[in-house]
Formats: C-alpha cells, structure tokens, sequence
C-alpha cells in the first residue's frame, strides 16, 4: 500500500466512523503533518478521493468532504440497491461464487456491530453499520465491485452524518440480520428482498429540516414581527379615529 492510499483509507475510515465531518477542510500542511510525509503525497491522495466523488476541491479555500444533498443522496441510494440487490440475486444463480469464509465473516460482523450498539463508542457503531456493506460485498471476493460499493457507502455517510437520528442504528441493525439470515439460509432472493428493502427505507429514517427551503428560518424570525407591526398600525389607527 502506498503511503498516498494509506492516508486515502485513513480518512474514508474516520468518514465512516462520522469522526471527520463535511464542515473540516483538509488543510494540505495539517495532514501531511498528521502522517510525517511531504504535501505532495497528502495531494496525490486527495486528487484520489476526488476523483471517486469523496473530496472536493475549492478555489482559494482548499480540500473539504463533498457535501451531499438530497437529490444527490437518491442518486447514490438507487444506485447501491441496483448493485447490492444484484450482487444477492447473482449468488442466487450461481452460489458457487460465495468465498467459502464470506458467511462467517459476516456473522462476526453483525456480532460486533450488536456489541457496539449496546455500548457507547458512536465511532466504532457508525463504522461498523456502514462497513457491513462493503462485507457483504466482499462475499464475492470481487475487490472492485467491493471498492465502489465503499466509495457509494462512504458517500451516503456523509449525507447521513447531518440527518439521520442515532436511534436508526438499531432498525439497521436488524434489517442488517435480516438479509445475513437469509443468506445464511441460501436463500439469496429473500437476501435481495431484504437488502432492498433495508436501502429503501432510509428517507424514513432521516431528518430533512437541512434540506427545507433557506429562507425558512428568516420567515419564522421575521413573520411575528411583521404581525406585531401589522397590530401597532392598527392601534395606531384606531387612536387617530378616537381623537378626531
């Protein structure tokens, strides 16, 4: 591994863990700092990240997490139910394709992600709840089918990093089991099913007030005031009449 993708996995890994948020820049001299090497290598890895969607670049302000939006969160939804459906539908049709191992890794997983969720480690719960994926993924051992599936669920994360409510990890949790249960059976359609239905549900289980128009917060501010003024200018009037 190079020490350009080192730090490439160092930061989807904190990305995942909802330790590094799309607020922080990455600041060029910070990272190489961080990581004892030039700033050469810190931009190779960069330029990595944003050509896989992750990073963006602004001119004159420098490197930040790319920030996504609704329309952009449907986009990459659709685009993981295609892909991680699909990818349980071709087991169905060819189970031979399944790592030997892939069953028990997964079991191992879902073992910790229930030890995370009964603990306090937020960091190590939302690594573990979105890295499930990129497990069942691995099932295949097809490391590029794995590796997009990474960069797509690294991407969602951080759509979720300012909507979703801490209590939804539970619910993932469980439809997480779900499609292993089925798989576990050899039943790779249901596992599908389940799959589907567990990357469908997530507008359900976020918060859009981010998301609603930005003038909202100005209108709620400034209407109660707008009434008040509305109702002095009334009494004003209503003192004029009386006076006449």
């Amino acid at each position: 591994m190079t020490p350009a993708s080192s730090i490439s996995n160092e930061i989807i890994g904190a990305i995942l863990s909802q330790r590094l948020t799309p607020s922080i820049r990455l600041g060029e001299t910070e990272l190489a700092t961080l990581f004892g090497c030039s700033r050469t290598v810190v931009r190779e890895a960069l330029v990595d990240l944003s050509a896989r969607g992750i990073v963006t670049v602004k001119p004159r302000k420098g490197w930040f997490l790319t920030e996504v939006d609704l329309h952009k969160a449907r986009e990459i939804y659709l685009a993981r139910e295609i892909l991680e459906t699909g990818l349980l539908r071709y087991l169905n049709r060819k189970p031979e394709a399944l790592v030997p191992t892939a069953l028990d890794e997964i079991g191992r997983h879902l073992e910790s992600q229930a030890d995370a969720l009964s603990g306090s480690d937020v960091a190590r719960r939302s690594y573990l709840l979105g890295d499930f994926h990129v497990c069942v993924a691995n099932s295949l051992g097809n490391p590029t089918l794995a590796g997009y599936l990474r960069d797509m669920t690294v991407l969602t994360t951080l759509f979720l990093m300012r909507h979703q409510s801490p209590s939804d990890a539970e619910q993932s949790y469980r439809e997480h089991v779900a499609v292993y249960d089925a798989m576990v059976r050899g039943d790779f359609d249901v596992a599908g099913d389940a799959m589907r239905h567990h990357l469908s549900t997530w507008e359900r289980k976020v918060k859009l007030e981010d998301d609603v128009e930005p003038v909202s917060p100005l209108r709620a501010a400034l209407t109660p005031r707008v009434s008040d003024a509305a109702g002095a200018g009334n009494e004003a009037l209503g003192t004029k009449g009386k006076s006449r």
